[in-house]
């Protein structure tokens, strides 16, 4: 069965459907919400055998680069961090299709924002390689 990885971005990806404001502008009950929707997602995923790994990523970056021979490694917070993608976080997801990873994103995508309505979130799906 095929692995994939759904990508939840704080930055990146085609324009929002509904424009939200950064998460740390939220209510705490819309927060407590839209994570508990998280949870629940986890948690039918195991249920169905189709969960493989789930994490969250604080939004604080760093880049790092082989300085050289001999060299300290290069490391820089980027050129431009706020423009660049930024990765919230993930589910990886062991499936039966391309089709089930979609309808799995869509599902995901349908998460709770400010004011309990959905996110319309983009979802970005990768295939993981064996």
């Amino acid at each position: 069965m095929p692995k994939y990885l759904l990508l939840k971005h704080y930055r990146g990806g085609p324009p929002q459907h509904r424009p939200s404001p950064p998460m740390d502008q939220w209510a705490p009950e819309d927060v407590d919400a839209h994570m508990t929707f998280l949870h629940e997602v986890a948690r039918i995923l195991r249920e169905t055998g189709e969960f493989v790994d789930a994490q969250a990523l604080t939004p604080t970056q760093t880049w790092v680069r082989y300085g050289g021979p001999g060299a300290a490694p290069v490391i820089t917070d980027g050129p431009h961090p706020e423009t660049s993608d930024l990765v919230a976080g993930w589910y990886m997801i062991d499936v039966d299709s391309y089709e089930r990873a979609v309808e799995l994103a869509a599902f995901v995508s349908s998460e709770p924002g400010q004011g309990g309505e959905p996110l319309y979130e983009w979802i970005d799906i990768r295939e993981v390689m064996d």
